[in-house]
């Protein structure tokens, strides 16, 4: 099973912020990022990002239930980091799990 959490967080310059997460993870993790969509690939799972007009839609997915916990807390504490001048509201909204076909898009 993929066990996977969403987030939509209002930003005023989302895809900003999305290039700031993906560039400061890229030197250590797996990271691909182009255009409004990139991601990034922990040791518990992955962070799917869509980056709209006025939000940044986060979804975290993990084959683990306990990953997806690990997963928000870490996305959630660097853009929080990033963005300090304007702190965005992170509310994550656990999702069905779906079975293990892969990692899915945003």
């Amino acid at each position: 099973m993929t066990y996977q959490s969403e987030a939509n967080v209002g930003l005023d310059q989302p895809r900003r912020y999305m290039t700031q997460l993906c560039k400061h993870f890229e030197h250590r993790l797996q990271v691909a990022y182009e255009g409004d969509r990139g991601s990034i690939v922990f040791g518990a799972g992955i962070c799917l990002m869509q980056a709209g007009t006025d939000k940044l839609t986060l979804r975290v997915q993990s084959p683990g239930a306990d990953g997806v916990p690990q997963l928000q807390d870490v996305v959630a504490r660097h853009l929080l980091r990033f963005a300090f001048r304007a702190p965005p509201d992170i509310t994550w909204t656990d999702a069905e799990p779906v079975p293990d076909h892969g990692v899915g898009k945003v």
